[in-house]
Order: structure tokens, then C-alpha cells, then sequence
């Protein structure tokens, strides 16, 4: 970051991370962008790469743990190290609008209240924007943003959730699913844009077919362990 965090600093940012050193310093410049009162800590957690991005991340400034188990695990261990009233969790291949923290500060002097970014995927097919229009739709009127968008959330509102729980998939519709039950969750007004990857490999109607197989699969109560494998797999 440009500047060491302060003890007052409202804000910890929490970055879950496998072989991400293609995305990683990108997004850490975004965050550097910031105030430097506002974020206390900037923590990526690293499930074991061997693609050099725990040593990129130190460069930039960011804390690095090394905690394996999948991203739910990774999130856990982020907010317990982490001692700030918000908190700000982002996957590693996001890039964040300029500007972005002018937002979260704003959310973070209204009412106590979870908030997300609005979903844009990198690329040119129509069909992407169909998704994001979508998205726009479930995290919405849904109330069901999922983690690629970031979730802002008050500490003390987590607490009252349950926490987030130590699941190696699906940790952020189980985080939403309880946090929709203590109010509404508002949106930021501004964009994040993920990595078009998974789009690409599979194709955009062929990657949200299998996401929904995967989330109905969770809802039926299938170990989440085992739909990581699927979703993670070649």
C-alpha cells in the first residue's frame, strides 16, 4: 500500500488467493488508490501457490497468510486476523472503478448494513451482458449477490450472522443467505470487473449452467468439499 496502516483505520480488506500472480498486483494498486486512513490492514490469503504471489503481494505491502482448505477457509482466517470495524472481501482477479473508495466510505457512514459492488466480467460478448443484467436482478430485488461482486459488511453485523463459515465453496451464498435475514443489502452504485476466464473456457451460457448446477447441488446438501473438486477441476 503507499502508506502503513493507522491503529484507527476503519477498514480491513481480505484477499483469498491460489495462483493469482496475474491479478493480484493490479488489483493491490486499486486498493492503493485509497486514503491512507482508511484501510487498518490489507490481508492476502494465500492457499499455497506456486505461482510467486504470496512474495508479489508482500512487495506491494499487503500481509500474507498461508491458509489452505478452499476460499471459505481462506476468508475465515482474514477477518479473525483482521481487527477493523468493516470489512472489505475481494477475490483476487477483481479490478476496482476508480473512485471505488469514495463509495465505501459513504456506505460506511450510513446505517449499519452489508453492501456489494455491481458485477462486470471482462470481455466483449453480448451474452456477458445479459449475465451482468442478471446479476443486477438477483443482488437486487434477489438479495443474492454472490462473492465475485465484494461484500462490504459492518463486523459487528458478520457476528450477528454466524460468522463466515470454513467452506472450501459456496461460503458466500451461505454468508448471503443469513445476512438477507437481518436486513437488506445494499448496493455500492459502482462496478467491479472480474476476470472473463471461466467464461471464455467454457462458454458463458455452458459457465452459468454449471454454477447453477453447482449452487442447486449445495442447496440439495452436497459436501461442499466435494463441489470445490468439480469446480476447480481442469
Amino acid at each position: 500500500m503507499t502508506a502503513p496502516p493507522t491503529a484507527s483505520a476503519p477498514l480491513a480488506v481480505v484477499i483469498p488467493a491460489l495462483n493469482e500472480a496475474g491479478h493480484l498486483p493490479a488489483l493491490l494498486a486499486d486498493l492503493a488508490t485509497a486514503p491512507s486512513a482508511l484501510i487498518e490492514s490489507c490481508l492476502v490469503v494465500d492457499g499455497g501457490s506456486s505461482d510467486g504471489s504470496a512474495q508479489l503481494s508482500a512487495l506491494a505491502g499487503a500481509r500474507v497468510l498461508q491458509v489452505g482448505g478452499g476460499r471459505g477457509c481462506q476468508l475465515a482466517a482474514g477477518v479473525n486476523h483482521s481487527s477493523a470495524p468493516w470489512l472489505l472481501l475481494l477475490h483476487a482477479d477483481l479490478r476496482l472503478a476508480q473512485g471505488w473508495w469514495s463509495a465505501v466510505q459513504r456506505a460506511m457512514a450510513a446505517p449499519e448494513a452489508p453492501w456489494c459492488f455491481r458485477l462486470g466480467i471482462e470481455g466483449a460478448d453480448l451474452a456477458l451482458r445479459l449475465v451482468e443484467w442478471g446479476v443486477r436482478l438477483r443482488s437486487g430485488p434477489g438479495q443474492l449477490p454472490y462473492g465475485d461482486q465484494g461484500l462490504l459488511l459492518p463486523r459487528r453485523l458478520l457476528e450477528r450472522a454466524g460468522g463466515l463459515r470454513a467452506m472450501p465453496l459456496m461460503e458466500d451464498l451461505d454468508l448471503v443467505l443469513r445476512l438477507r435475514q437481518l436486513g437488506p443489502i445494499h448496493d455500492l452504485g459502482l462496478p467491479v470487473r472480474v476476470d472473463g476466464r471461466r467464461w471464455r473456457r467454457l462458454g458463458v451460457w455452458g459457465t452459468a449452467w454449471r454454477n447453477a448446477q453447482l449452487r442447486q447441488a449445495w442447496r440439495r446438501g452436497t459436501d461442499p468439499a466435494a463441489l470445490a473438486a468439480r469446480y476447480y477441476q481442469p
